[in-house]
C-alpha cells in the first residue's frame, strides 16, 4: 500500500509543469482567497523598484517626486 502512494506521488511529481513564480504566486492567492497579500507584495515590489532607481541615473528625476 505504501509503495502504490510512493509511486503515486512520483508520478504526479514528474508529471507537473514548470510554472513562473508569478503564476504560482498568482494561483496561491486565488486558492488559498489570500487577496489580502496583494497590495502588501504590491507595495514591497514598488518599494523594492524606488531603492533599484534611486542607484542609478534616474535618481535626480526621483528625488523631486518627494
Amino acid at each position: 500500500m505504501e509503495d502504490q502512494d510512493d509511486d503515486k506521488f512520483a508520478e504526479m511529481a514528474n508529471a507537473s509543469h514548470e510554472q513562473s513564480f508569478l503564476s504560482e504566486l498568482v494561483e496561491f492567492l486565488r486558492f488559498n482567497k489570500k487577496w489580502w497579500l496583494a497590495p502588501i507584495l504590491v507595495a514591497l515590489l514598488l518599494l523594492g523598484a524606488l531603492l533599484l532607481l534611486s542607484g542609478t541615473a534616474a535618481a535626480p528625476f526621483i528625488y523631486t517626486l518627494f
